[in-house]
């Protein structure tokens, strides 16, 4: 279970870190009281952890070699994906990108409606917007792999804790808290950790 926990924090939390869904958050809570729309956010992360979860539960049905050699080229290949991606940052503008897609998003959710500020409100447009981010994200498949491997419980704490911290962040320090944050060295180092849990993973098999 421990293994699980660690596995969920770090591969998952890790990686919403600069991500869509951590600005979702942060321009959600500038403009709305932070307790909803921290509280909305978690709730649909917690929903997607879930999700992932029983999707991994029904792939402990299929063959074990298929499903330790797929843990293996799936965290491999993202691994090798974000390294690249780090490798060819120039650092100079963290999480831009991924800051107006985000925008965007908000904007398409809010066009022709007021903006709406009451608690049930702003906690029902946050989980939307949250979800909807996360639906095939990196961290959901990732989640649905560690489910399959490890502890289901363990990763599923783990998973939650880690957006927990993430989306505190975004919640509490907003762009701010972004703009400090390195993203070519967040994505270097979530690089390496996806190939050490694939290294991890052949070695387990071995």
């Amino acid at each position: 279970m421990l293994t699980g926990f660690t596995a969920g924090l770090l591969l998952v939390g890790l990686a919403e870190l600069g991500d869509k869904t951590f600005f979702i958050a942060a321009i959600l809570a500038m403009n709305h009281q932070r307790r909803w729309v921290f509280g909305g956010a978690i709730a649909a992360l917690s929903a997607m952890t879930l999700i992932g979860v029983g999707a991994g539960q029904f792939l402990t049905l299929l063959p074990e070699t298929w499903v330790y050699y797929g843990e293996i080229i799936l965290f491999a290949a993202f691994g090798l994906k974000l390294l690249y991606d780090g490798f060819c940052m120039s650092g100079s503008c963290p999480g831009e990108a991924e800051a107006e897609e985000a925008e965007e998003a908000i904007k398409a959710a809010e066009s022709g409606h007021t903006t709406a500020t009451a608690p049930l409100a702003i906690v029902t447009k946050t989980f939307g917007l949250v979800f909807l981010g996360e639906w095939g994200d990196r961290t959901q498949i990732t989640t649905v792999m560690l489910a399959a491997t490890h502890s289901p419980v363990g990763v599923a704490l783990g998973a939650i804790a880690g957006f927990v911290l993430c989306i505190g962040l975004a919640v509490i320090g907003g762009r701010l808290a972004a703009g400090r944050l390195s993203e070519r060295f967040i994505t270097l180092f979530a690089g390496t950790l996806f190939i050490a849990f694939a290294i991890a993973a052949g070695l387990r098999g071995s």
